[in-house]
């Protein structure tokens, strides 16, 4: 069976081969892809909640602008 081998680490524009890095060496990368994974998650849920947010002022002004406010309360 052939030998699996992982697309070269690219760091500052120099390629590191996985294979040839030491356990810690492999350890730091496993964190940074993670972490990558981590980033775009949050990104992507940051979308959902700016977006949700969009609609929801959107929904409060439509109503406002039909003149649906509430009287102002007597102090």
């Amino acid at each position: 069976m052939a030998e699996k081998k992982t697309p070269p680490i690219v760091i500052d524009d120099v390629e590191y081969s996985y294979e040839d890095m030491t356990e810690e060496q492999k350890v730091l990368v496993n964190h940074v892809a993670d972490l990558d994974r981590k980033v775009a998650s949050t990104q992507f849920n940051l979308d959902q909640l700016n977006v949700g947010k969009q609609a929801f002022v959107k929904l409060l002004k439509e109503s406002l602008d039909k003149g649906n406010t509430p009287e102002p309360a007597d102090n």
